[in-house]
């Protein structure tokens, strides 16, 4: 069960350009599931969608503001950047 949410999503640029080539295996950017959970669609998560891609290095301040949780992910600037994330809601489930 994903619950529906609306979040806050903050980008916060460290100023610095990618110094390594992006991973071949994600030319189209990574999906970060950080609920931990083998089957996270039948556990309650958050999911969301990230600005894709970032413009560098940096990392997105992502917060459920209907649950609270709240999870920090890094960028590089690179194709291989995170596209959306998962993360343990922390709602009871009614």
């Amino acid at each position: 069960m994903t619950s529906p949410a609306k979040f806050k999503i903050d980008w916060i640029d460290s100023g610095r350009e990618p110094q390594c080539a992006p991973n071949p295996d994600f030319p189209t950017g990574i999906d970060i599931n950080i609920a931990r959970l083998e089957n996270a669609l039948e556990a309650p998560s958050c999911f969301t969608l990230l600005p894709y891609p970032a413009k560098r290095c940096g990392y997105f301040y992502v917060e459920c503001e209907t649950c609270g949780t709240n999870a920090v992910i890094t960028t590089a600037g690179r194709r291989d950047d995170p596209r959306s994330v998962r993360i343990p809601c922390r709602k009871n489930p009614q």
